[in-house]
């Protein structure tokens, strides 16, 4: 265990594609999609041996401390970092980095969204430590799952020249983030054979973060090394929202691409469970901790809480989610849709929202 490596798991996201289960009260990092542990206390046992819980920061918002404290007892409160609003993931990182450049300054820092699925903790370790070892020569590191279909829901990564890696691993320079591509485009760089999707995992030290903002984020940097904490709500408030990416990996000079050896999804919605979830039979997976029961019923996704039974008869290729108070039911390939029904709920029945 290296003392100089922290981590900042980033815990504030809202999941909207997971409604109903995911809620304003409980969005899709606390979710237990296997059924065990919820995706924000996978995300801290998948660091377990690599980075001591004490140099662990979380950071979420205010309305979901308790939840954190709950799901993982061992985060220490002086850790736990609390946002005014949310505003995504470059001021996310720039509050944890203010917190960090008084106690760490030269940490190694390993940046983590808390509603990944990785099955394999010693697979995800061993890129970690590439990239690691990576970020020590400088720059920005992230981790690259390479593409394996036209996906249009990822950010993608074109590397340039390789750089000398450890143990075979790979590492490349970046020589362009592209930006979620349309499905024309996506089909285009899927041919290439060569582009990673751009896993939203990265490893930095502290001063190539800062240098990073100072340059491309200036607005960042002056809050980060001016503000003394006593308006630091208001400050965010008036902050726009911007994601790392855009606002600075699409810019800076220098960032480098590990080659992912782990299995990895964003379960950015109900489908991505089938590339996560073991087959039941016939291709139906189940979430949760309920039961399922088919019939000449194929493809399917269920998620139910403790207790429920879901029979499927006849049905094949839908998403049936059944949680307290609101059902969901649509054809998989809709499911990116969810978005907008969410909305004409939150019109008509706000607090199943």
């Amino acid at each position: 265990m290296t003392e100089a490596i922290w981590a900042v798991i980033m815990a504030g996201g809202s999941g909207t594609r997971f409604w109903p289960a995911s809620r304003v009260s409980l969005p899709k990092q606390f979710l237990r999609l296997d059924g065990e542990s919820s995706l924000l206390q996978a995300t801290w046992a998948r660091l377990d041996g690599l980075v001591a819980p004490e140099r662990i920061l979380v950071v979420c918002g205010e309305h979901h401390a308790g939840l954190v404290q709950t799901e993982l007892p061992e985060l220490s409160q002086a850790n736990l970092i609390l946002e005014s609003v949310g505003r995504n993931t470059l001021p996310c990182l720039s509050l944890a980095q203010k917190v960090l450049r008084e106690r760490a300054p030269d940490a190694i820092q390993i940046v983590l969204p808390a509603d990944h699925m990785i099955p394999s903790r010693e697979k995800f370790q061993a890129s970690l430590k590439v990239a690691i070892e990576a970020a020590r020569v400088g720059g920005l590191v992230t981790l690259g799952i390479p593409a394996n279909s036209p996906a249009t829901e990822y950010g993608y990564i074109e590397p340039g020249s390789a750089i000398a890696g450890q143990q075979g691993e790979e590492i490349w320079e970046v020589r362009r983030f592209i930006e979620k591509p349309d499905a024309q485009r996506a089909q285009e760089l899927l041919a290439k054979g060569e582009h990673y999707w751009n896993s939203g995992i990265f490893v930095w030290s502290g001063h190539s973060f800062e240098s990073a903002l100072e340059r491309h984020a200036q607005e960042l940097w002056h809050g980060i090394r001016d503000n003394d904490g006593a308006n630091l709500a208001a400050w965010m408030r008036e902050l726009t929202p911007l994601s790392v990416d855009v606002g600075i990996l699409e810019h800076a000079t220098g960032c480098k691409v590990v080659h992912a050896g782990f299995h990895w999804s964003d379960v950015g919605s109900w489908p991505a469970l089938a590339d996560v979830l073991p087959d039941a039979g016939a291709g139906n997976r189940q979430s949760g901790a309920g039961q399922m029961v088919v019939h000449d019923a194929s493809n399917n996704i269920v998620h139910g809480p403790d207790g429920h039974l879901t029979a499927l008869l006849g049905v094949h290729d839908l998403v049936v989610v059944h949680t307290q108070g609101a059902s969901l039911v649509c054809p998989k390939d809709r499911a990116q849709d969810v978005r907008q029904i969410v909305e004409h709920v939150r019109e008509q029945a706000p607090d199943c929202v």
